[in-house]
């Protein structure tokens, strides 16, 4: 039995995706920066022009939960200012981040 690596759900065989929570299923690769908070929003906007991102995760030196971004806002780009100025004001309040990268292969 397969379960969703993202909400721990039991997955339904053969489907592409988490019922609960909509994450794709199959292999990821999970990747983890840490940045300093100037260089916060420059890294999340190249690491969302990549394409084969499925989620970007900001927490802060402490493993606190910052930002979650979905891989769908990447596509479209009016949806995407948002989130940046969100990345902005993280920036503004600390030192260093740790940002995680799961990528779908």
């Amino acid at each position: 039995m397969k379960y969703c690596y993202s909400c721990g759900s039991e997955l339904i065989e053969g489907s592409e995706y988490c019922h609960k929570c909509g994450t794709p299923v199959g292999k990821v690769v999970k990747e983890e920066f840490s940045v300093k908070s100037e260089e916060l929003i420059d890294k999340v906007k190249k690491l969302l022009h990549e394409g084969n991102v499925t989620k970007i995760i900001v927490k802060d030196e402490n493993g606190k939960l910052l930002l979650e971004i979905p891989a769908t806002v990447g596509v479209i780009g009016a949806i995407l200012a948002p989130w940046l100025a969100a990345l902005g004001a993280i920036a503004a309040l600390v030192t260093n981040c740790t940002v995680t990268v799961i990528r779908k292969e």
